[in-house]
């Protein structure tokens, strides 16, 4: 319960500059806590409250996902009513969206991005871009469920770089009508170097 009470607290400070940087905010104000966690359960007091619907919902949704993210935890008693869980706010995610890796993480090559994903036909494109933002690999991948359904997508991205620099990992939907990116997610990252192996490339 301890590093659930942690990252409740971590919720409620905010994010880093790193992760401002990106857009992410926080919608949590400082106090509550989680007091109980039981078959899966946890309770979180004082639940969050007021303001606005929508924004009430976003916020409850920041502390369901916060909390969800350990394997203990499955759903979160807010209030007096009954659990809920993630599936109470898939609504509001959106189209893609980039669980690994984490904003500000050292990768290595091959890099595993994973994320979930409502697309067309399920296909979720990854690049990886150098400290200049040029593309050094790209490949695609298909998420367990798409158009309509949201599903899991998991991708393992070679690359070569001969020292340490920035980067960025970007997954995105093309456009099936004109072949733009859609529903771009920019992940900042370090990535280590990958030493003199030739690097794979998909297009």
């Amino acid at each position: 319960m301890a590093t659930s009470r942690l990252a409740l607290a971590e919720l409620a400070a905010g994010p880093t500059p790193a992760q401002a940087a990106t857009g992410l905010t926080t919608l949590l104000p400082a106090g509550g806590e989680v007091t109980r966690i039981a078959d899966g359960v946890a309770t979180v007091a004082p639940a969050p409250a007021g303001g606005p619907a929508p924004s009430r919902r976003l916020r409850e949704a920041q502390v369901v996902y916060t909390l969800t993210q350990f394997p203990t935890v499955r759903r979160v008693r807010l209030a007096a009513g009954p659990p809920v869980g993630r599936a109470d706010y898939a609504d509001l995610l959106p189209p893609v969206v980039v669980t690994g890796p984490t904003i500000g993480a050292r990768v290595g090559s091959p890099v595993t991005v994973t994320g979930t994903a409502d697309v067309f036909e399920a296909t979720v494109t990854v690049r990886v871009l150098d400290a200049a933002g040029r593309t050094v690999a790209t490949t695609f991948t298909t998420a367990t469920c798409g158009t309509g359904c949201r599903g899991d997508f998991r991708i393992a991205v070679a690359y070569r770089v001969q020292r340490e620099q920035p980067g960025t990992i970007e997954a995105y939907e093309v456009s099936a009508a004109d072949g733009t990116r859609r529903h771009v997610v920019a992940v900042p990252v370090t990535r280590a170097a990958s030493g003199s192996r030739r690097p794979r490339r998909w297009s």
